[in-house]
């Protein structure tokens, strides 16, 4: 018989970890629907052109997209990102804006395997539509610092940069290739590849050999018109005030090309692997244009699970949460009196789990320490014979006989309830 294992860059989240993530996801619901996001969930694959407005330059298009054909001829992409989708959906059902939704879920990107990036990947975000306020740059901003503080997160850098508008960033765009052409000597291969299709993704490398023509690159800031620049102080202005620490790089450009004005990026100062950046995001007032609807500006922001729960690790925080089994019934009379309690401590509350097959006591006693549960009830002849039931603490060994009409009160006692 075959045997058949994950595909590459793909894998199983099991538990304790798979509880772990519902946790990430959980606390970071909390944090933006406190501050008026409502959850969206965009479909996994959308037609191909959706993405294509990501930028025809990214290697996100270029390399990394899962395109097909599907059984109808359509050519469907599963989602790289999802600020594409939701832009998408905006122009689909035109809600009233502004409009400010958070979704999580997976993407999908063909890249090469490695620690903390997968070829199926998972992102919590935020996006806002309708706005153009730079008070509200600042507000998405906190808002991911104040995630990564629940999480327990100090070690974390922002990095800031406006793109400028539209008519800046060609300008700078064509500045950095007339500069990086009369270094096209210094550059490395790849970089003089990437410079024919796109010389901001120049600024991207970190190939020592590119470092030199990088740092004597043009700046960004020099490049932007009065309204932008304005844009930008006025932002950096509202973290100050809002006490968000921030560093100015203006090599910032990010991955993707719809970004326009505002862009920021979040590292973790406690990770040492190449790839430190555990989220990001900005402004794309052009996007929802792209996508067939009316001028709209937009901002928002995508965390990845993986690398930020490795900055976790790297820190020592927001460990997997406690099992929620908080009782275990063991019933050496056959298994229905266990029945009958689980289900009790279940409609009060109460995380119950047991054994079956009919297993001898230390059997089921081993069961019960592997499953993490604080007590233990046990059930024999005699107590059935009293109409009891023996509570025992799991981690001292201590017991008492508990009446049965009494159980619930004293299990709630017992754990504190």
């Amino acid at each position: 018989m075959p045997t058949f294992n994950t595909s590459p860059g793909t894998r199983d989240i099991l538990a304790p970890e798979s509880a772990r993530w519902r946790a990430f996801q959980q606390v970071f619901a909390d944090v933006v629907e406190h501050a008026g996001f409502a959850h969206i969930i965009p479909p996994m694959f959308e037609d191909l052109g959706v993405f294509l407005r990501v930028g025809e330059t990214t290697e996100i298009v270029t390399k990394e997209m899962y395109d097909f054909d599907d059984k109808g001829g359509r050519r469907i992409a599963l989602r790289p990102e999802q600020t594409a989708s939701v832009c998408r959906a905006f122009v689909e059902h035109r809600p009233v804006t502004p409009w400010k939704v958070w979704y999580s879920g997976p993407n999908f990107r063909y890249e090469k395997p490695q620690q903390g990036r997968y070829r199926q990947f998972d992102q919590v975000g935020v996006e806002v539509l309708g706005v153009d306020d730079p008070q509200l740059d600042a507000e998405i901003i906190a808002l991911a610092v104040e995630f990564y503080r629940r999480l327990g997160l100090r070690g974390i850098r922002l990095s800031l940069n406006s793109l400028g508008d539209s008519g800046d960033r060609e300008r700078y765009a064509a500045a950095l290739r007339t500069h990086f052409v009369s270094h096209l000597d210094a550059l490395s291969v790849e970089s003089r590849a990437t410079l024919e299709r796109n010389p901001l993704r120049v600024l991207d490398s970190k190939r020592p050999e590119d470092a030199g023509a990088i740092a004597a690159a043009p700046r960004m800031a020099d490049h932007l018109c009065d309204a932008a620049a304005a844009h930008f102080a006025s932002v950096q202005a509202a973290l100050q005030a809002a006490g968000v620490d921030f560093v100015i790089d203006d090599r910032l450009v990010r991955g993707l090309d719809y970004y326009r004005r505002t862009t920021f990026e979040f590292v973790a100062t406690s990770l040492t692997a190449a790839h430190t950046a555990i989220g990001g995001g900005g402004r794309y007032d052009g996007l929802v244009a792209d996508l067939g609807g009316p001028e709209t500006p937009g901002i928002g922001f995508a965390l990845g699970l993986d690398r930020t729960l490795l900055a976790c690790d790297a820190e020592g925080v927001f460990a997997a949460p406690a099992t929620v089994v908080e009782v275990f019934i063991v019933d050496v009379t056959g298994g229905a009196q266990a029945a009958t309690v689980c289900s009790q401590l279940r409609a009060a509350g109460i995380g119950a789990d047991r054994a079956y097959d009919a297993r001898s006591m230390k059997s089921q006693m081993k069961v019960a320490d592997r499953s993490g549960a604080r007590l233990a009830l046990i059930v024999g002849e005699d107590e059935v014979a009293k109409n009891a039931v023996t509570l025992r603490t799991m981690e001292t060994g201590a017991q008492q006989l508990v009446p049965r009409d009494e159980l619930v009160a004293q299990v709630k006692t017992a754990l504190g309830r």
